[in-house]
């Protein structure tokens, strides 16, 4: 499979601890290309659709569902947690994520 930074892929986070979030569900790559070409982990955000608005959370709207990429709770996971791919960010998307990211980790 090829993986991209900013696409959208199914997830299985399963097993998890505490507040972590579980399930299968949507998470964003955000790991750069190079990385994901040629390690067998790769870095996610998990989305989810039940969230207040909070600095850490961007709100995207795929397929018809709001939802939040949750940006506070990024995880490595294993490529054979990846179930499929689902859709890609808009540069809207790409850009808000990439402002939040910066903001949260590197400013």
């Amino acid at each position: 499979m090829d993986l991209k930074q900013y696409q959208i892929v199914l997830v299985n986070l399963d097993p998890t601890i505490g507040s972590e979030i579980k399930k299968t569900r949507p998470c964003v790559i955000v790991s750069p290309n190079e990385m994901n070409k040629y390690l067998q982990t790769i870095v996610v955000a998990p989305m989810t659709s039940s969230s207040k608005p909070y600095p850490t959370r961007v709100e995207v709207k795929h397929h018809k569902t709001k939802g939040w990429i949750v940006l506070d709770q990024i995880r490595t996971v294993d490529r054979q947690r990846i179930v499929k791919l689902l859709d890609t960010l808009t540069d809207k998307e790409i850009y808000r994520v990439k402002a939040v990211l910066k903001e949260t980790y590197v400013d």
